[in-house]
């Protein structure tokens, strides 16, 4: 185990491609360059509230003891041999070209070595001003940074594939925010998270390179992303098979959101990993009532580009746009289009598979497609907590056939009183699945442990994390430290305590239902 002040940092990125070395804060243009350099904005005072000790052991990484190993943490210090500095890149916003835009409050520090020889990025979000920045002041708050900090670590333990976060810092000075954009400002507690990752880099790089036609550049980085993390992929032409990884790569995180009822709420180009990883924690939420059209995005109404149901479409979207940038580096377009469009085959061959285990299936038949449709459909007209009705439906007595016992059943998991209309639809869907279930060639208890795997038993509800945030704004660190502890075991049933419905008051209430991009 090291200290994080230990000179056990590379510097890959900085050192193989060409940056802004002036460290000059002013936001600007920069051409030409796919970094530049800053350093941390120091504050008032760096406080540690949280710590991942699995990250950290996997890491080989101390908790700090001392004020100059916690100042890290905020930016109040940097280790020796750091380099420091903010990613320029690009990206299309709620699908509009959005131009330059970068690392405007994150600052990568450098990539850290850990035991088995891997190296990860540390990158604090919040730790002040970069050239990116543009109008905004590099700072994050208590409330966004306690969100990031447990939902990326949550996601881990979900097994969907994420970039994580090591630890969460007060920094003891207020920041001014308008959460909602509504110019209602409001001072609220600064914080720092250390998000982890073994490359933050995103569509918006390769975006950014192709609109101002650095084709160079825009090679060497595709080459090098190859190299460093794709290193399977053998043979001279390695563009196109790259492409084919990423777009599986893809496929497979949103199928993973989609089992657990994961809304991501700006899936914006920037905001999409080239290792297909969940990144940019901002107007996140799980979902409560089964919603295809929720979005927790302020910023997303009325459109709802982003709702939980148009995650795979848009994901789709964005490869089409990684694909129109790095399509100067092939002789032509035709296989890369091909590439793009197994997209939707992929992706539905991945969904099919994973609804299977979801529902306890022994495979994919073809009529199949069938019952999960009317899965779908009987969950969006009735909307009852999704986390809540497949755990029931683990449990479900296959002897059940009165529409009134099966609703009985699953009312743990209604938020309102079904009609006789919705009452005969929910008996209806359940009457095929458990036909379909008593066919299964695998035993029941087979059956039943297929689903306890694959349907969260604990999820990070929206209004849990502001009850947690409040408490830590208050000073009491109780909630927050419960949650820390029950995201760790998600499949179990030993955070019972948080298993229940979101409460009548947490459906209207500010960052409970509804965020924004600054939340």
């Amino acid at each position: 185990m090291k200290k994080i002040t230990s000179p056990n940092y590379k510097a890959a990125f900085v050192n193989n491609f060409p940056g802004d070395e002036s460290g000059d804060l002013r936001p600007r243009q920069t051409p030409g360059v796919l970094y530049s350099k800053v350093v941390p904005t120091p504050v008032e005072k760096v406080t540690l509230l949280g710590w991942s000790e699995e990250l950290a052991e996997d890491l080989g990484m101390e908790k700090p003891e001392t004020q100059p190993e916690t100042d890290v943490l905020g930016g109040n210090a940097v280790a020796e041999n750091m380099q420091p500095y903010a990613a320029c890149y690009a990206g299309h916003q709620f699908g509009n070209w959005a131009g330059q835009l970068g690392d405007g409050r994150a600052i990568t520090l450098g990539e850290w070595v850990a035991p088995n020889g891997k190296t990860f990025e540390l990158q604090l979000k919040g730790a002040g001003p970069t050239p990116y920045s543009r109008r905004a002041d590099g700072r994050a708050v208590l409330r966004s940074s306690v969100r990031e900090f447990l939902m990326s670590e949550a996601m881990h333990y979900l097994g969907v594939p994420t970039t994580r976060a090591v630890s969460l810092v007060s920094t003891g000075e207020p920041v001014l925010r308008d959460m909602f954009y509504n110019g209602n400002p409001q001072y609220e507690p600064g914080a720092i998270v250390m998000r982890v990752a073994p490359s933050f880099l995103r569509f918006g790089n390769f975006e950014m390179l192709a609109a101002r036609k650095e084709h160079d550049n825009l090679r060497k980085l595709a080459e090098w992303t190859i190299a460093r993390y794709y290193p399977d992929l053998q043979g001279e032409d390695k563009i196109l098979p790259w492409f084919k990884e990423v777009v599986e790569r893809t496929a497979t995180m949103v199928v993973e959101w989609l089992r657990v009822g994961f809304v991501h709420g700006v899936m914006n180009t920037d905001n999409m990993s080239i290792l297909g990883l969940t990144i940019d924690y901002g107007p996140f939420s799980f979902l409560d009532d089964y919603d295809p059209n929720f979005t927790p995005n302020t910023t997303d109404l009325p459109g709802r580009r982003y709702a939980f149901g148009q995650q795979a479409s848009i994901a789709y979207w964005n490869l089409g746009c990684l694909a129109s940038a790095i399509a100067p580096l092939l002789p032509g377009t035709e296989e890369l289009v091909a590439e793009l469009e197994k997209y939707g085959e992929i992706f539905l061959e991945k969904y099919y598979a994973m609804m299977v285990n979801k529902l306890g299936l022994d495979e994919m038949k073809a009529e199949d497609a069938t019952l999960i449709a009317q899965f779908e459909e009987t969950l969006s007209d009735l909307k009852p907590d999704m986390t809540i009705f497949y755990q029931l439906l683990i449990n479900l007595p296959l002897d059940l056939k009165e529409d009134g016992a099966i609703t009985e059943h699953f009312m743990e998991s209604l938020y309102d009183e079904l009609n006789k209309t919705e009452t005969e639809k929910l008996g209806k869907l359940i009457g095929a699945y458990n036909d379909r279930i008593k066919t299964n060639a695998i035993a029941r208890e087979a059956s039943q442990a297929k689903m306890r795997q694959a349907n969260p038993r604990f999820i990070l509800r929206n209004y849990l994390l502001h009850q947690a945030i409040e408490g830590l704004t208050a000073g009491d660190n109780t909630l927050f430290n419960k949650l820390q502890e029950a995201l760790k075991d998600p499949y179990s049933n030993k955070a019972d305590e948080f298993f229940a419905k979101r409460p009548d008051w947490a459906g209207q209430k500010a960052g409970c239902s509804m965020l924004s991009c600054s939340s």
